[in-house]
């Protein structure tokens, strides 16, 4: 009898070795020596039993899958994720998977990597019991005795012999097409997907020795390729994000109470947040009215959940009654241990809010503003303890969005930041922590990208062109949809702030000026840079007017330009200003703002982040690109001093 301890059965493969192989004769020979393991088990001379008491993923499953039996404890998640860190299974988990669970769901399972229940794995076929976690033993032993008694024979147990589950030769081509057709929808840049997709088309033949090799070569192909070391190194960075030298050995204050002020669409989102994760919530706002509409919001918000069976309408009814409270007055947040706030983005509103509370709240009591933009540093300025204070900048939707900015003004303490951390670590987001500076971190490196698109149309540039150019490069948007989706007054009233702050290097393009003046400020007013009246997106006509009337002023005739120049620039401006930032010393850790990027503006994942794609295109190059945009461009594109420097001496972001 197999089993583990603590939350994992087996926790799988040391991905940190993984990502340190380059030679791929070496990786192979090392996956063909893991076969010999696992196939060791499965022709072992007496039966295994695999008593999965938690967690089963990657080659925690490809060895159950080898064993005789599969016992698992309820709710342990089961499953092949490796396609999230670049790979694919490496044990024989794409032939063995199939033949218990059949080839669709197994292409499912593996070019997806989302894991099932224990449940769910029973349903599908590769587990074949599910028990309550403490008579797990028991009922492996009961197994056990059934296997003495030959009322059960292991040797026809052995999962490569299963050929019950697979498709016949017509079947098999109509799925893998398919499978094909959704993995060029969905995993454009990535290849791991297709690399799975292979292995199957390719395998699940008569001679398993042989289909083993082939996914043994396909997987070596993944391993040493620069999308995975990216996808892998994302992953670490993820663990260790948050684990900064500021604050360790400090331990956070628990949080068991936390105060939401505002109920809207962010205030909604973080409540929905504690609600789910533990935390009871006291949600405040300016009257009954707003207060209803908020808990209508915090209800939608569990619609996916409802609707895919996780839970119930009485499910949510009896977790809102246990956890949330609602009031009108600000009196009532007096226990709270943290209080977050999402009103309106107007620092005299704020400032009153939090100096209020100061004379309320504990001392120990943290607070948290979801401000996207305002000091941090000022406005802690009104409390009797400064250092109580910190920016906790959420995206929306907050429910879904796993970034979390977490800021520190200039008094923040390490004992606020530690908490602050650990918090986040608890509603399951990823911290990044920064400095306060305009804009903090995400919202102005992400502006540089929207500013540099609206100039390009100034020059004629059509901005269809420029947002498919950006889809093309992996962005899950075109700075147009972007721009509507967040909308486009504020990101009209961002850019001034910064026009403020940064002179002329920052100062906004004239065609934003007047697409602003429309009055037109994307998906919430149903037009922006796109009509979504219809029932089909289209350009918005009093947009295209606002461009041509511009463009006819100025004599300035349509340009056509590469997709690859209209990426070019706008990565060189947008890592320009990330080398600004780190010179400012908002934020100097290129593994935090590239996960920035990633988590909270959709950069693609297996580019590595926007420094890490920095040096792969090289700091010279980008230096050198710089150098020319400034020519032909003007101030926007002077380069930062450090990045000077760095183009000089060979420097890179990372140091591998």
């Amino acid at each position: 009898m197999l089993t583990g301890s603590g939350k994992n059965f087996i926790a799988g493969a040391d991905i940190t070795e993984i990502r340190a192989m380059t030679d791929k004769d070496h990786v192979f020979s090392q996956v063909m020596d893991n076969y010999r393991f696992v196939n060791a088990i499965e022709d072992a001379p007496k039966p295994v039993i695999a008593s999965i008491n938690g967690n089963c993923l990657g080659g925690g499953l490809e060895i159950a899958m080898a064993c005789h039996y599969r016992i698992a404890a309820q709710g342990v998640q089961v499953g092949q994720p490796k396609v999230k860190v670049g790979l694919i299974p490496g044990a024989g988990g794409t032939q063995r998977l199939a033949r218990l669970v059949g080839l669709p769901d197994a292409l499912q399972m593996i070019t997806t990597g989302n894991a099932i229940t224990s449940e769910q794995g029973m349903e599908k076929g590769c587990i074949d019991e599910v028990v309550l976690h403490e008579n797990l033993l028991e009922k492996a032993l009961d197994v056990s005795r059934g296997f003495i008694a030959g009322e059960l024979e292991h040797r026809n147990r052995i999962t490569r012999m299963r050929t019950d589950r697979l498709p016949s030769p017509e079947e098999k081509k109509g799925i893998i097409a398919f499978a094909k057709q959704i993995a060029a929808q969905k995993a454009k840049g990535y290849i791991a997907p297709f690399k799975a997709i292979e292995e199957m088309e390719r395998g699940l033949s008569d001679d398993f020795e042989a289909d083993l090799k082939v996914e043994a070569e396909l997987f070596c192909d993944c391993a040493v390729s620069d999308i995975a070391k990216n996808l892998m190194e994302i992953f670490l960075n993820t663990r260790a994000a948050g684990r900064i030298p500021r604050i360790k050995g400090v331990g956070p204050k628990k949080i068991r109470i936390v105060g939401m002020l505002g109920g809207g669409a962010m205030g909604s989102g973080i409540t929905s947040l504690l609600l789910r994760h533990g935390f009871n919530a006291i949600l405040w706002d300016i009257n009954d009215e707003t207060i209803q509409k908020g808990l209508s919001a915090i209800r939608k918000t569990f619609d996916y959940p409802i609707k895919k069976g996780k839970m119930t309408e009485e499910d949510l009814h009896q977790l809102m009654q246990e956890r949330l409270t609602t009031t009108t007055s600000l009196e009532d947040l007096g226990e709270a241990d943290l209080v977050i706030e999402a009103v309106v983005e107007d620092m005299k509103i704020k400032q009153d809010i939090w100096k209020y509370l100061d004379g309320i709240c504990r001392p120990e009591a943290v607070f948290g503003t979801n401000t996207s933009a305002l000091p941090i540093t000022e406005m802690a300025s009104v409390l009797a303890d400064p250092s109580r204070m910190i920016g906790l900048h959420f995206f929306n939707p907050a429910e879904r969005m796993q970034l979390l900015e977490i800021i520190c003004g200039n008094e923040t303490s390490d004992q606020t930041l530690a908490t602050s951390v650990a918090y986040a670590r608890d509603i399951r987001k990823v911290p990044i922590v920064i400095n306060d500076g305009p804009g903090f971190y995400v919202s102005r490196q992400l502006s540089a990208f929207l500013s540099e698109s609206a100039f390009m149309v100034g020059e004629g540039v059509d901005f269809l062109k420029i947002d498919e150019a950006m889809l093309d490069f992996g962005m899950p948007m075109g700075p147009a949809t972007l721009n509507d989706f967040t909308g486009i007054d504020i990101g009209y009233h961002v850019g001034k702030n910064f026009e403020k702050s940064f002179g002329k290097r920052w100062k906004m393009s004239p065609i934003l000026e007047r697409v602003y003046q429309t009055g037109c400020y994307g998906r919430k007013t149903g037009a922006g840079w796109y009509d979504y009246s219809g029932e089909e997106t289209v350009p918005n006509p009093k947009v295209l007017e606002v461009i041509e009337t511009y463009l006819k002023e100025n004599g300035i005739a349509s340009k056509e330009v590469s997709s690859k120049e209209i990426v070019n620039r706008m990565l060189a401006r947008a890592i320009n200003e990330a080398v600004y930032m780190i010179q400012e010393g908002i934020c100097d850790r290129p593994q935090d703002m590239d996960l920035a990027m990633i988590y909270g503006t959709g950069f693609p994942p297996y580019r590595g982040g926007i420094l890490r794609y920095a040096d792969a295109w090289g700091i010279h190059n980008v230096y050198e690109h710089l150098v020319k945009l400034e020519a032909e461009h003007g101030v926007r594109f002077s380069s930062a001093t450090l990045l000077i420097e760095m183009a000089k001496s060979g420097g890179t972001f990372y140091k591998d």
